[in-house]
């Protein structure tokens, strides 16, 4: 949709850009994670969160979607820049808790 409203999904990466994408794809994704990531020490594996923010989205929303890795993803990386999201340090593969 020409006139749809979009949200600027910055990314913690240098010299990156970030993209935009559609507010209401944006906000169904955030709030995903937001229920599906917890605050707590070890948070959850970066590689288990596409599922898990699937999971979480209402059948609707996953029809009109696109890509569950890509929107996560992206999601993600902004929520990051804007200090809701943060990696656990020292940790490998990543996991993320939620600061917010």
């Amino acid at each position: 949709m020409k006139n749809e409203e979009k949200v600027h999904c910055a990314t913690p990466t240098p010299g990156k850009k970030g993209t935009w994408i559609a507010k209401w794809k944006y906000d169904a994704v955030r709030k995903a994670i937001r229920k599906v990531v917890p605050r707590n020490q070890q948070g959850v594996a970066f590689e288990d969160l596409p599922e898990m923010v699937e999971a979480a989205l209402s059948e609707d929303e996953r029809a009109r979607r696109g890509s569950v890795m890509w929107y996560t993803v992206t999601v993600k990386l902004h929520l990051e820049t804007a200090g809701e999201l943060e990696r656990v340090a020292g940790v490998t593969p990543q996991r993320v808790r939620r600061l917010k």
